[in-house]
């Protein structure tokens, strides 16, 4: 099942069902107003949209276009926005481009950060960049968003907590990220407004690809009609979303409506590309001794989308434009 947010001119927007080739949608009038609302009642409201679903893909519901402009993120606004990163490779080159030491407990404790969640973008929302020289970066991610979660939960037991996935793109100002880290309290200016992809969708959909709290495809990115990355999501998840609920839940508790991040998907074979500058210019670094590749700049189009085996985009794309705010 696909499911998005149609703005409306109401915060959280209109929930409506997707067909599968992300063609054609009906609202889901009658069964949940909002996406936040479905996550709230998920055991009553899940059947009434897989129902719709159904009706939909058969052709026996009254459908319209989707417009992708006119969609909001999957949730305008969400009650946690947690991101880990769950892919040490991307941990130790940006830890080696600003001259910091990975944590002795980089494989066996998780690295989470708790971002802003009261703002996020839809999937062509531009992102305002006040000042370029706090270096922009994009961030190409996977997501999922979480049912209520208790206290204690194990990687065991996490897919069931495990609502629905999407991606993300977690933008982040690197020049400002040492003097934030350096007072020892994390991030906060250096992470503006997360955006994320037109289509969330259930476990169910991705059929073998999601396994072991994994996504087993590659996401590509896409800057200024070149793609940069199309790297492997599955292999090289250190911690699964399994692990990662385990550890976020080890002393509270987390509501419906939680969106939890990968962090930025990277691979260690260079030849699969990037998924944030970043990466590119520590690697740049080691090469030739300094970066060449500007951070991102006013006019700059960053482009994040994955495909199934058949080849269909899945999650539609994340499609935004830098501009000034």
């Amino acid at each position: 099942m696909k499911l998005a947010t149609l703005r409306d001119g109401t915060r959280d927007g209109q929930l409506i069902v997707v067909r599968r080739d992300n063609a054609v949608y009906a609202p889901a009038t009658g069964i949940a107003r909002s996406l936040q609302a479905a996550l709230d009642d998920w055991d009553a409201v899940e059947p009434k949209l897989r129902e719709l679903a159904a009706r939909i893909d058969a052709g026996t519901v009254e459908t319209r276009p989707v417009d992708v402009t006119k969609l909001h993120a999957p949730l305008p606004r969400a009650y946690e926005w947690v991101d880990g990163s769950a892919y040490l490779n991307h941990v130790r080159l940006v830890r080696k481009a600003r001259n910091a030491e990975p944590p002795p407990t980089l494989e066996t404790d998780p690295l989470v950060y708790q971002g802003g969640s009261g703002d996020l973008l839809g999937p062509t929302d531009d992102i305002p960049l006040r000042d370029p020289a706090w270096g922009c970066d994009f961030e190409s991610e996977i997501c999922v968003i979480l049912g209520d979660v208790p206290m204690g939960a194990t990687a065991r037991d996490a897919a069931r907590y495990v609502r629905l996935l999407l991606l993300a793109n977690d933008v982040s100002l690197r020049n400002l990220i040492p003097t934030e880290l350096a007072k020892g309290f994390g991030f906060f200016q250096s992470k503006p407004a997360t955006a994320f992809s037109p289509f969330a969708l259930t476990p169910d959909e991705l059929g073998p690809v999601w396994r072991d709290g994994r996504v087993h495809l590659r996401l590509r990115t896409t800057l200024n009609g070149t793609v940069v990355g199309d790297v492997d999501a599955g292999p090289e998840m250190h911690f699964s979303f399994f692990q990662l609920i385990e550890h976020i839940a080890r002393t509270r508790r987390f509501t419906a409506g939680t969106i939890l991040g990968s962090g930025t998907v990277s691979n260690q074979d260079r030849s699969r590309g990037i998924s944030c500058l970043a990466e590119r210019r520590m690697i740049e670094i080691i090469e030739s001794g300094a970066p060449k590749t500007p951070f991102l700049q006013h006019g700059d189009r960053v482009e994040i989308e994955m495909f199934g085996p058949d080849g269909r985009s899945l999650f539609g794309k994340i499609d935004q434009k830098v501009v000034p705010a």
